[in-house]
């Protein structure tokens, strides 16, 4: 039992640090004028936009951060992940 969970944690672990990896390349390519058929950001977009926009969607819910130059809901979902993986 203790090596399942064991497991469970360190598979945990490594898929929030990559997700991330992919957050953080996410936002430095966003400071480079790169098309959106890139298939880097294409990539990119799709494998954080699933993390993202549920907190996007709560933010825009209770009308916060509206109007901001940054994507806060890509802030707060990195802090949260980051959170997460200090936690396990």
């Amino acid at each position: 039992m203790n090596t399942l969970l064991y497991i469970l944690q360190m598979t945990l672990s490594v898929l929030l640090g990559a997700l991330e990896l992919l957050m953080l390349g996410r936002a430095i390519l966003s400071w480079f004028p790169l098309d959106e058929d890139n298939p880097l950001v294409r990539f990119l977009h799709a494998m954080t936009e699933p993390v993202i926009y549920p907190v996007r969607v709560l933010l825009e819910r209770f009308d916060l951060f509206q109007g901001l130059p940054i994507d806060m809901s890509f802030f707060f979902t990195f802090i949260l992940i980051s959170i997460l993986s200090m936690l396990i």
